[in-house]
This record gives structure tokens, C-alpha cells and sequence, in this order.
């Protein structure tokens, strides 16, 4: 399958995209450079069109006219009419061209929705249901978006993006707490004897919050642990940006621990030169990934495996073009580094931003 370019999209709608993203969505105007260029504009308009989705609903006045909205949106795109938007215009290219199926768009709006409603979840597998939703099918159509419709592969990259947002959950328990969210699973605070109204009027990093996020975060660590065999299933040039994706995320984890699981009063950060070396710890990994053993996909993320998958047919390894995205991946996390440096100095004098 051919990846789209910028000129099936529209330059001026793809312009539009990345502009948006740089704006509001610095860790993906990163992410996006580690992709082969014919994946980015995909993925470009994939994302701002997610983004765009996910601001609708956050910060309207009424959640379910935003969710109403946003699905007139996709039958327009669908049905291969969109609307003036430059996001729905290069979305519906995205879509002619990759044949890119609805359902996991519609799983992502209402996994958005149950982000407006406050909704908490009871279990792990009612939390996992919630990630397959606003991660896993990012996952999933990023994997249609590099070439590849494998059950396996759907499975593990619908996984990732499961185990990115548990991450992020733990990472930023005390940041939620404290806007009054609570994503953490309400059974493992019965378990602990704690009361969830409690701990929101006031958090804090007591043993058994700890304890909690420790739960979470060895979830998380397992489906890391899977990831592997899905890699070696993407085309050569979108594997290492992936696999660093997921050790750069998994290390967020190893931050929050390393910090006594404390994300009430701490955030975890991986500073660049961490990243860089991750980024090179990948290249090394990947001869191992099709050698890693295969597992049953999670229950939360059949739904999306289902409707997208089909078989693939094999590819080719290309050594020498991964050692030079290698070497190209690594100076630019060398280079963000840098950027950050001269950042932080510039911010030393001034008082902090509101933003």
C-alpha cells in the first residue's frame, strides 16, 4: 500500500494540520519527525483531526451536541463530502486513501465523551476499556497508516497505545486530582481502604496511592512487554520510531518509580539525552522483535483488531537504511535536548508562563 503525500492531501490543508499541532501538540510535532515522510502526512492529518475532536468535546458547553457534531463530521468525511474544516478535508483523503475504517474514530469520540462526563471506571478491564478508546485506536489506525492491517500487529499496536495511556494516568495522577478527575480503578481503593472523595478534596502521595500507582504501572509494564512481535510486523522504516516510542514511554514509568511512586506532588520527565540513548537501545532491540513470544490480544482492544484486520504480505529488512535513520533519530533528540536547555535558560529570568 502507498502512503499518501502532502499533494493528496492539500498543501494548504496538511499547512493547516501541522500549524495546529506545533501549536498544541508539541510531543506529536516531535513524535512526527521519527516517521518515514511518507507516513507523516497521514499522520499529520490524523492527528489534527483527533486534536481538534478532542478540544471539541473537553472544552464545549455541551459534551453531547459536541459528540453529535463531531459524528455529522465523519458521515460527511465518509461519505467522501467534507466540510470546510482543512482537518476534515485532509482526513477524508486519509481515508480514501488508506481505506481507513470508521469504527475506531467513532470508539475514539466516545472514549472523548466519557472523558466529558467525568465518568471513573471500577475495574482494570473497565480502565482498559476506556484506553482501547482514547490510545488504542490511535494505535490501531497509525498501523493502517504505516502499511499494515495484521491481526498481530493491530493487536500490539492497539496495546501500545493502551499502555501509553496508562502511563500518562499514573504519570499524572495528582495533576487529575486535583482538576477533579480520577482515572485510577475504585476497586484497588476499596482494597486499599481508601475513600476516592477523600483523596480528591485533598491528594497526596500517602503509601497506598503508591501502592496503587505501582498497580498500575506493572499493567502498564506488561503490555510493553508484548510489543515486540508487532514491531517486527510494520515496514522496516516505521519500526524504529515506534520501538523508541515505547521505551521512551515505558521509562516515564521507571521516572514515577524511581520518584517512590509519587505523581502527586512530582511529574516525571525523561530528559533528552535519556531519550537519545533509548533511541539507540531500540535499534539494538529490534533484531530480537520477531523472535518474541506471541500473546492472546486484551479483551478491550478486539473490537478494533476485528474491524480493521486482514492479512499482510511479507516485507524485507533494510539494515543499512535503519542504521542511518538510526544516527538521524539520535541527533535529533540530541538537538531537542539542546532546545530545551536554551528554553529553560531564557525562562530563568522571567516569571512563569500561564500556559
Amino acid at each position: 500500500m502507498h502512503a499518501l503525500s502532502p499533494e493528496r492531501i492539500g498543501a494548504d490543508d496538511l499547512t493547516a494540520c501541522a500549524r495546529e499541532l506545533r501549536a498544541g501538540s508539541k510531543s506529536f510535532n516531535a513524535a512526527a519527525r521519527l516517521l518515514p515522510a511518507r507516513v507523516r502526512a497521514s499522520a499529520t492529518a490524523l492527528y489534527a483531526f483527533c486534536r481538534d475532536a478532542d478540544d471539541l468535546v473537553d472544552h464545549g458547553a455541551d459534551p453531547a451536541a459536541s459528540v453529535a457534531a463531531l459524528r455529522a463530521r465523519l458521515d460527511a468525511i465518509y461519505a467522501g463530502r467534507p466540510g470546510a474544516l482543512p482537518c476534515d478535508r485532509a482526513l477524508a483523503a486519509v481515508v480514501e486513501r488508506h481505506q481507513l475504517p470508521r469504527a475506531p474514530l467513532d470508539a475514539l469520540i466516545e472514549g472523548f465523551e466519557w472523558d466529558a462526563r467525568g465518568r471513573r471506571y471500577a475495574t482494570l478491564a473497565e480502565l482498559e476499556n476506556y484506553c482501547a478508546r482514547v490510545a488504542g485506536t490511535v494505535g490501531a489506525m497509525m498501523a493502517v497508516l504505516m502499511g499494515t492491517r495484521s491481526p498481530e500487529a493491530l493487536a500490539r499496536a492497539c496495546e501500545l497505545g493502551v499502555a501509553m495511556q496508562m502511563t500518562n494516568i499514573a504519570r499524572d495522577v495528582g495533576e487529575d486530582a486535583r482538576k477533579g478527575r480520577l482515572y485510577l480503578p475504585l476497586e484497588w481503593f476499596a482494597e486499599a481502604g481508601l475513600e476516592p472523595e477523600r483523596f480528591l478534596a485533598a491528594p497526596s502521595a500517602c503509601p497506598r496511592v503508591r501502592g496503587i500507582i505501582q498497580r498500575l504501572l506493572d499493567a502498564a509494564d506488561g503490555l510493553y512487554a508484548r510489543i515486540d512481535r508487532g514491531v517486527a510486523r510494520l515496514a522496516p522504516a516505521c519500526r524504529p520510531g515506534i520501538h523508541a516510542a515505547r521505551l521512551i514511554y515505558a521509562d516515564i514509568g521507571r521516572v514515577v518509580r524511581d520518584n517512590g511512586h509519587d505523581s502527586i506532588s512530582r511529574r516525571a520527565v525523561v530528559p533528552g539525552h535519556r531519550k537519545a540513548w533509548l533511541v539507540a537501545k531500540s535499534y539494538v532491540l529490534l533484531a530480537m522483535a520477531a523472535r518474541a513470544p506471541d500473546h492472546p490480544p486484551l479483551a478491550a482492544i478486539g473490537f478494533l483488531v476485528d474491524a480493521i484486520a486482514r492479512p499482510d504480505p511479507p516485507t524485507a529488512e533494510t539494515p543499512s537504511r535503519l542504521a542511518a535513520r538510526a544516527i538521524f533519530v539520535i541527533e535529533l533528540f540530541q538537538r531537542l535536548e539542546a532546545q530545551e536547555r536554551m528554553a529553560a535558560a531564557r525562562m530563568a529570568g522571567r516569571p512563569h508562563s500561564a500556559i
